[in-house]
């Protein structure tokens, strides 16, 4: 069955805002944050998503970890976050689609931490918030074959990818398939769920805005369970969305685009054999010479190889 949720004007309207925000992306030959940016921002997903639900350790903290840097601190939070970097920086190898991948994910992300990673819950489950039930989840026996369903939904529906995220999103949260980490698996496999929209996804800390919003998150969780569909938590993870990305683009669009840039939207742009006139009609308003270098550069880097010589030469993508 596919999941339950109506369009609204408000998701219209969010979708059309995410797609103008990544034809500016395109424009800026953005195919994903400069080097120092993207570090940023996944340290800023690893420790938002983590924060939510309670770990305690800090920004500075968590960079330690990733730059192998010895840190005191509780145990089990060094290895949530240590979990965590593994499983992000995986995120381009998983099949979206694939519930094993799913699995796997879980495996990594909760290894160490609970009996059981990577496999579904096997007792009944409830959402408290102080000493008040907020949710209950289905009954165990159920949840292979609506994780099933949910799957299958990925792969089959004709939804837009980035509402699919969405509604992802919050079927975990109420299915509630482990003993522990829905929360951080929602938000990880929505990621990846939305860098089959676009790559750039892979970078966007929406972690970061979850965080900064976690009270309005609650929220619209408790009037999506009430109401019976996802509606209200898909109108505010789309503007959470165009909030992080947003923000990103602004913090890219001053540093103008280089080598970097250009390099790698040929990459991704350019699948067979192309010469220097196909590499400046895709990276427009560079001059001869500057083409003839980025070219040099990647032939140097062994990201591309080539086949003639002088105006002849010809390049592909290795």
């Amino acid at each position: 069955m596919k999941p339950p949720y109506a369009i609204t004007a408000e998701i219209l309207s969010f979708y059309g805002k995410i797609k103008e925000l990544l034809g500016q992306c395109k424009s800026l030959l953005l195919v994903r944050p400069e080097a120092k940016l993207r570090k940023q921002n996944r340290i800023k997903t690893i420790h938002s998503s983590l924060a939510i639900e309670g770990n305690t350790l800090d920004i500075d903290q968590i960079t330690a970890i990733i730059d192998n840097t010895r840190v005191i601190g509780p145990q089990k939070d060094i290895l949530e976050v240590k979990n965590a970097i593994e499983a992000y920086n995986r995120l381009n190898q998983f099949d979206s689609c694939s519930l094993n991948d799913f699995l796997l994910a879980h495996k990594i992300l909760l290894g160490g931490l609970v009996a059981n990673p990577g496999t579904f819950r096997k007792k009944q489950v409830g959402v408290l918030h102080g000493t008040e039930v907020k949710h209950v989840a289905p009954p165990h026996k159920v949840i292979p074959g609506l994780m099933q369903d949910l799957f299958g939904y990925l792969l089959k529906d004709n939804d837009l990818a980035i509402i699919k995220g969405c509604v992802f999103h919050y079927e975990i949260e109420f299915t509630h398939p482990f003993d522990d980490g829905n929360g951080r698996m929602g938000r990880l496999w929505h990621t990846r769920l939305l860098m089959d929209e676009n790559p750039i996804f892979e970078f966007i800390p929406i972690e970061d805005s979850i965080r900064k919003n976690q009270h309005e998150y609650y929220k619209k969780l408790a009037i999506s369970d009430k109401a019976g569909n996802s509606t209200a938590f898909i109108e505010f993870m789309l503007w959470i969305i165009h909030t992080s990305l947003q923000e990103t683009l602004e913090e890219t669009r001053s540093s103008g685009i280089d080598f970097e840039k250009r390099s790698e939207n040929a990459l991704l742009s350019l699948d067979s054999w192309f010469d220097r006139k196909d590499y400046m009609k895709l990276n427009k308003g560079i001059s001869t010479a500057t083409a003839s270098r980025d070219l040099k550069q990647l032939l140097e880097a062994g990201k591309l190889e080539s086949s003639g010589s002088g105006r002849m030469t010809k390049y592909r993508r290795k």
